[in-house]
């Protein structure tokens, strides 16, 4: 008994540190971003595929498509940008969001306190805002991977029990179950990056015969469509107090994100030898992180380029479900 509780809470302390760093750090680089991601969003929405670009990269340099997709949000209910130009941007987002997945792929735990001490000197020495927010981002992405390495090694002892592994099973026999895990986990935590990491963690931890992975890729890959659904109530919430047209922007977050799930669901199978095809060779569980955070990119990049071509019927639908009038 006393195991479990130091798991449970060793878990929940690494994954309290690792949001506490993903918020931070997120916060610190739309600082030191500043008016520049305002700047960058409105000159390269004149066309879809521009606006999605655009989209990809404020979030890739973000850390956070929520943090993203709040703030296109506030531009259209400001009325700085209109329906038509958010939507590509949100695609984008979608794109966006996956580079942290791909870099808590890498095996950087050596960096983490070179980083830590490097991030808390340059604040120390920094001479203007922009100078401490960068440092301070760099000190916070340290936070998260020791949050993660945290998540880690209290998962070890419960992902070693053959009861946890046939309950991890089940998301692989039941991909709808996975789905609905995914969804839940990512809106209690309101960060699907969070989701993904403990993803890649639990997928990475060998299961009872200590060689295969606890979860594997298959059973990893629902729970992954399910957190790209979670991820959108972040921006319905941050849309309810905003203009028609940031409902309908948030409204069209959450179809994309929808349709996409239920397209990929019936083919987990398809998914998982892409993203193993596309990841180095390798243990199931030396790799299962990287085929994780692929078969992420390969979800977003084809759900963005099927419906960018499908902006203005998008732009319709959310339209229709959300119209003008009292």
């Amino acid at each position: 008994m006393s195991t479990i509780i130091n798991a449970v809470s060793g878990f929940l302390g690494g994954l309290a540190l690792f949001l506490f760093g993903m918020d931070t750090m997120t916060g610190s680089l739309r600082d030191a971003a500043g008016e520049r991601m305002r700047t960058i969003l409105a000159a390269a929405t004149g066309t879809p595929l521009t606006g999605a670009l655009a989209g990809a990269g404020v979030t890739a340099v973000l850390q956070s498509s929520s943090a993203a997709t709040v703030a296109v949000l506030g531009f259209v209910s400001a009325g700085l940008m209109d329906l038509g130009q958010a939507i590509p941007v949100i695609f984008g987002a979608n794109i966006g969001t996956t580079v942290t997945a791909q870099l808590l792929a890498l095996d950087l735990d050596e960096l983490i306190y070179p980083i830590l001490f490097a991030g808390f000197l340059a604040r120390s020495l920094a001479k203007g805002r922009r100078g401490k927010a960068l440092a301070t981002a760099a000190f916070s992405f340290a936070l998260l991977l020791e949050g993660i390495r945290i998540m880690s090694r209290a998962a070890e002892p419960v992902t070693a029990s053959p009861r946890f592994a046939g309950l991890l099973a089940l998301t692989a026999d039941k991909p709808l179950l996975g789905l609905l895990l995914g969804c839940s986990m990512t809106v209690i935590a309101q960060s699907s990056s969070a989701t993904v990491a403990v993803l890649q963690r639990l997928a990475a931890a060998p299961g009872p015969d200590g060689v295969s992975s606890a979860l594997g890729l298959t059973g990893a890959i629902p729970i992954l469509l399910g957190c790209n659904i979670g991820t959108t109530v972040t921006g319905l919430i941050a849309a309810a107090g905003g203009s028609r047209d940031a409902k309908r922007a948030a409204l069209a977050h959450l179809i994309f994100n929808l349709t996409g799930s239920a397209v990929f669901l019936p083919f987990t199978p398809v998914l998982a030898r892409l993203a193993a095809l596309l990841s180095p060779a390798g243990p199931e569980t030396a790799v299962a992180a990287r085929q994780i955070a692929n078969a992420h990119t390969i979800f977003n990049v084809v759900c963005t380029a099927a419906w960018l071509p499908l902006t203005g019927l998008m732009a319709r639908l959310v339209t229709k479900a959300v119209p003008d009038g009292k």
